[in-house]
């Protein structure tokens, strides 16, 4: 089935069930007003769920509408955890080796991740808000999936089991403040703003041979300014698939229902199927030419994210996006 919610009944929005086309959608307030709370009681929430999503897709479902994607908040508008990885070990070995670094062993045994900002997400229309572009405003497309709640010391295999909603987001990066903070030894804080999820999360039986072995095998398309900016296949050269990621954030603690894990930004090692961030390009324009050619974003551009099926239609609907300046208060 496919979930979204509303921008509206509050900050954790209204919970709907979205038709497989994107294009219907109906509240699912009789089962559960909000995302969160049908997470936290998943068991018996998600069979009555998907008898609604039935319902919807066979044209049965009272008080359907007509889905209007700028009235969607992001599908869990708020979460207790958002934990993001760095999976995709081709895009972590460019970067080392641009700056003339090598790859630490255990990175290839050990995923990298860090506790992003997870007290709000943009919605899949709203703009990015910045206050300089002297910031180094990036995107950065990935995959992510919602846990329900997950035991201490799980094993990857359990983990797998916990993986109940699939999604994209653009999880927007400041570079040029990265460096500084990283340099302190704690990790990021000005550098990561809010992050924007697509408009509808997916359980993974909805996405069917697509999603095998706690990966998504699917090309991560996007557009920047309308123009073809990468197409990496988010199921190749990640090294840690989400199950593994699911049992190393909860090695020492509980995950609670409604956590997000992310992929990392999507790569290759095939650079000719593009990039999912700035970063990666300019590191690819670096190591290629020794400097990079390409600018980070600027007020004004756009950006849009979005998964195809094998037909071309979309799983997730799109993110679309602009950059703009945030006024100071």
């Amino acid at each position: 089935m496919k979930l979204g919610s509303l921008k509206e009944g509050g900050r954790d929005g209204t919970l709907i069930v979205v038709s497989r086309d994107l294009a219907r959608a109906v509240r699912a307030s009789a089962i559960t007003p909000t995302l969160q709370l049908a997470l936290e009681d998943w068991e018996n929430a998600a069979p009555r769920l998907n008898a609604l999503y039935e319902d919807l897709n066979a044209g049965n479902a009272a008080g359907a509408f007509d889905l209007d994607v700028h009235a969607l908040a992001a599908p869990l508008p708020r979460a207790y955890e958002f934990v993001d990885g760095s999976a995709y070990l081709p895009h972590v070995e460019r970067v080392r080796r641009a700056r003339g670094a090598q790859v630490p062993e255990s990175f290839y045994v050990d995923p990298l991740m860090y506790q992003a900002v997870s007290a709000g997400f943009l919605g899949p229309r709203d703009p990015v808000r910045v206050v300089s572009e002297d910031y180094g405003i990036d995107l950065e497309a990935e995959v992510v999936i919602v846990t329900d709640d997950v035991p201490m010391a799980v094993t990857p295999e359990q983990a797998a089991g916990h993986i109940q909603l699939v999604g994209i987001i653009n999880d927007v990066s400041l570079r040029n403040l990265i460096p500084p903070e990283l340099a302190k030894g704690f990790g990021f804080v000005q550098s990561k703003p809010r992050s924007a999820l697509g408009p509808v999360f997916v359980t993974p039986d909805e996405l069917g041979e697509v999603w095998q072995g706690s990966k998504l095998h699917l090309p991560m398309l996007t557009h920047v300014n309308g123009e073809w900016f990468g197409a990496p296949e988010a199921g190749v050269d990640m090294q840690f698939d989400f199950a593994q990621l699911v049992a190393h954030a909860a090695k020492t603690r509980p995950l609670s229902a409604g956590t997000i894990v992310g992929s990392g930004t999507v790569a290759n090692e095939d650079t000719a199927l593009g990039a999912s961030c700035f970063a990666e390009r300019r590191t690819v324009e670096t190591l290629r030419d020794g400097k990079p050619s390409t600018p980070f974003m600027s007020f004004g551009d756009s950006v849009r994210i979005e998964v195809l099926d094998r037909e071309g239609g979309s799983i997730f609907g799109a993110i679309e996006q602009r950059i703009e300046r945030q006024p100071l208060p």
